[in-house]
């Protein structure tokens, strides 16, 4: 059974910083790309970033690019969302899932691109 656990959420200032973690078990990691997602209150879900297996590909929403950096530590099974500069409007629940195989990086910005979603966490900026 694959389990995601997200953690590193929290409360900060705009323009500060904070560090996502996403441990997986139960699966081979390394052999699926990766995503993270949020959900605003009262908005729908919405794609953040992916990256690929091997990290090689990356795309990240233009609302956070420049800003936010998505990684990953293949000997940890640990996904990474490192978010800098942050804004008010980046106050959400963030998800990390896991890619469905076969669906290329590229075209994996819808939710229905993943199989496996872990139970979030919060992040609130304060103006």
């Amino acid at each position: 059974q694959v389990q995601l656990v997200e953690s590193g959420g929290g409360l900060v200032q705009a323009g500060g910083s904070l560090r996502l973690s996403c441990a997986a078990s139960g699966g081979t990691f390394s052999a699926y790309g990766m995503g993270w997602f949020r959900r605003a209150p009262g908005k729908e879900r919405e794609f953040v970033a992916v990256i690929s297996r091997s990290a090689v590909n990356i795309y990240y929403a233009d609302s956070v690019k420049g800003r936010f950096t998505i990684s990953r530590d293949n000997a940890k099974n640990t996904l990474y969302l490192q978010m800098n500069s942050l804004k008010p409007e980046d106050t959400a629940v963030y998800y990390c899932a896991r890619k469905i195989s076969g669906i290329s990086t590229a075209q994996a910005m819808g939710a229905d691109s993943y199989d496996y979603w872990g139970q979030g966490t919060q992040v609130t900026v304060s103006s």
